[in-house]
């Protein structure tokens, strides 16, 4: 029976171990969000965190010990300025890891590790997106995407707001509830600031949604590269100006439908709620491309 066993050696001696480690820390200090495998970054989140609570800290002893562990002295100020400002509020929870699949080669488990709350925020930027999609899902059932396309999606930034004072955890509201905790998760420790930001980064996603599917049909289904640069450099004729960036692929979703992108991906093998699939009811809705009548009628 092993005993005393406390944390993971890597296959390393002690001195090489603590020196990738505080390689790991300086490098997260420096660029706010690194890239490494997932035992790694369980380690180097753990190390982070006590030295960022140094930084919040202040006195003479602390950044003495911050100086002595980091491997660039020049990110010491950041840590008792930059981060101990931004993390004043925050009782814990500096680092966040969200996970990346294998590494190609030896297979190993990928996962980046970040900061939260730094400029790159990945938590933020999928919260913003998610708020731009379902936003979008619902201006659908109401207005068309005829009327959208023309007018754009308004209040978005008031309905962020709205969002995250309510007190409602069912499906009363605008967003869903997962979508909710997550966006009252994120702007929890924030200024009034990051209501607007998330806000524009909502608007610009719903706007690339919508650009899609209301680009001609025929520019879409041509194929040749050659189709897509004459119809790239039309204006009068297209409702927008780069028609590269709308090439539908194989599975990809856009707002309107009701299909979901693996159900169009698997094709002709993809169940159905009609073959025994799952009812609709108890899944989400997702708004994939199919022939729905909503893109069709103005």
């Amino acid at each position: 029976m092993k005993h005393g066993v406390a944390f993971r050696k890597f296959s390393r001696t002690s001195s090489h171990r603590m020196l990738m480690l505080r390689n790991l820390v300086t490098s997260l200090f420096e660029h706010e969000q690194i890239k490494t495998t997932l035992p790694k970054a369980k380690d180097t989140a753990r190390l982070a965190e006590k030295i960022i609570t140094l930084g919040k800290k202040g006195d003479l002893h602390a950044f003495k010990r911050a100086q002595q562990f980091l491997l660039q002295p020049q990110l010491v100020p950041k840590v008792f300025t930059t981060f101990a400002k931004r993390y004043s509020e925050r009782p814990g929870g500096y680092t966040r890891i969200h996970k990346f699949g294998r590494r190609q080669g030896d297979n190993a488990p990928h996962a980046i590790l970040e900061l939260v709350d730094n400029p790159r925020d990945l938590r933020f930027e999928m919260t913003a997106r998610a708020v731009g999609w379902e936003l979008l899902g619902k201006r659908l059932d109401n207005d068309g995407p005829r009327k959208l396309a023309e007018t754009g999606v308004k209040g978005v930034e008031d309905v962020v707001k709205q969002e995250r004072t309510s007190e409602s955890k069912g499906w009363d509201g605008e967003l869903r509830p997962k979508t909710r905790w997550y966006l009252k998760k994120v702007l929890k420790y924030r200024g009034e600031e990051a209501v607007s930001d998330l806000a524009q980064k909502a608007e610009d996603h719903l706007d690339t949604l919508l650009a899609k599917p209301m680009a001609p049909k025929d520019v879409l289904e041509k194929s040749s590269k050659n189709a897509l640069e004459e119809a790239s450099e039309q204006t009068a004729e297209t409702p927008y100006a780069s028609l590269k960036s709308m090439r539908l692929r194989a599975g990809q979703t856009v707002p309107g439908g009701v299909r979901s992108a693996l159900n169009l991906a698997q094709g002709d093998l993809g169940k159905t709620w009609m073959t025994g699939g799952r009812l609709r009811y108890l899944e989400r809705r997702k708004l994939g491309v199919d022939k729905t009548p909503l893109w069709e009628n103005p």
